[in-house]
């Protein structure tokens, strides 16, 4: 039995539901469509997670992050990943300094883009993993140690990193362990007729569309602290926790689509994420209380990205995708 919201949070809530109707339209002074990703990278913000933009060039990946980041008030730093990207790059380093008073000789730690509120990662699967490792403990732990000192990133602090799923030439697949800290994968795809005319008058006159800032970090750490007080019930964690296990092989809650199909299911991270997404996507409703619709509505972002096919999937021509949506479509049905 869940405990209803407090009165005071659901004032909060509703303040919250204006404050993400404000941000979409911030956002859609300078971004034509793909709603769905942009509620997508505010599910991934307010539930205090981070998100993995996978879309064809030139569809505004970047100026969505960037004016996102903007109408926050968050500060921003984007990374290019390239084949000769190193991990001090990222985390950034120590110089040798000296005192030109004593001619003492000291280290000084010199912060890397890394140290930003929303940090981009673009086109993070072009350098090795030895550079992607680099982001492990921040996206894990908001922390970044170099040379035997830890150091304390920005709060809130979160990694939207983009990736071209056509052009395979020079790229290093991420590994597991990086794309399981990816709270969403979330798809960016091409624009209506329309929209895509909107973009072309939009993009080729002379206004420069100005960002209002909706909110700030403490502000927005309020909120994510509001989002993890929505309730969920028993039943909805059951189901929750139910859907993930489904995903593994070797479980007795898996089908027989993924007994055939997956070699490797999802964490528990998935679990986490599914109850999570499903508070989030409440709160940017104005609900007080998260239900199984939420669930399934977060269930492909949280789940196709933790999902790995076997050869018998490569055979049939199935996707990790197509795998996933059956499962939550079956898993929804029951």
């Amino acid at each position: 039995m869940t405990q209803p919201a407090p009165t005071d949070d659901v004032t909060q809530l509703r303040r919250l539901a204006e404050a993400v109707g404000a941000l979409r339209t911030q956002v859609a002074e300078r971004v034509v469509g793909q709603r769905e990703a942009v509620d997508g990278i505010v599910t991934a913000i307010l539930g205090g997670g981070h998100a993995l933009l996978v879309g064809v060039p030139g569809l505004a990946k970047t100026l969505m992050v960037s004016t996102v980041a903007e109408a926050l008030n968050l500060t921003f730093n984007r990374v290019q990943f390239t084949p000769d990207l190193m991990p001090g790059d990222i985390t950034g380093t120590e110089l040798v300094e000296e005192d030109p008073a004593t001619g003492r000789r000291h280290f000084r730690f010199v912060e890397g883009p890394i140290f930003a509120q929303v940090v981009l990662a673009d086109e993070i699967n072009r350098t090795p993993p030895k550079t992607q490792a680099a982001l492990l403990q921040a996206m894990q732990e908001r922390t970044v140690t170099v040379a035997g000192q830890t150091y304390t990133l920005p709060k809130p602090f979160f990694v939207l990193a983009t990736q071209n799923p056509i052009e395979q030439e020079g790229t290093y697949p991420l590994p597991e362990a990086q794309l399981d800290r990816f709270m969403l994968e979330l798809r960016v795809g091409y624009p209506s007729r329309a929209e895509e005319e909107a973009i072309v008058t939009q993009t080729t006159g002379s206004r420069v569309a100005e960002v209002r800032r909706v909110f700030d970090g403490a502000e927005l750490s309020e909120m994510q602290a509001l989002v993890r007080r929505i309730p969920v019930s028993e039943s909805l964690i059951r189901a929750a926790v139910h859907l993930a296990r489904m995903t593994r092989p070797g479980e007795a809650e898996a089908p027989a689509l993924v007994k055939e199909f997956v070699e490797w299911g999802a964490g528990p991270r998935a679990s986490q994420y599914l109850v999570l997404g499903a508070k989030a996507r409440a709160a940017m409703d104005g609900r007080p209380q998260a239900d199984l619709d939420d669930v399934k509505g977060i269930a492909l972002a949280v789940l196709r990205h933790r999902v790995m096919t076997n050869f018998a999937a490569e055979a049939a021509d199935r996707s990790a995708e197509d795998v996933v949506q059956e499962l939550v479509d079956g898993w929804a049905k029951s």
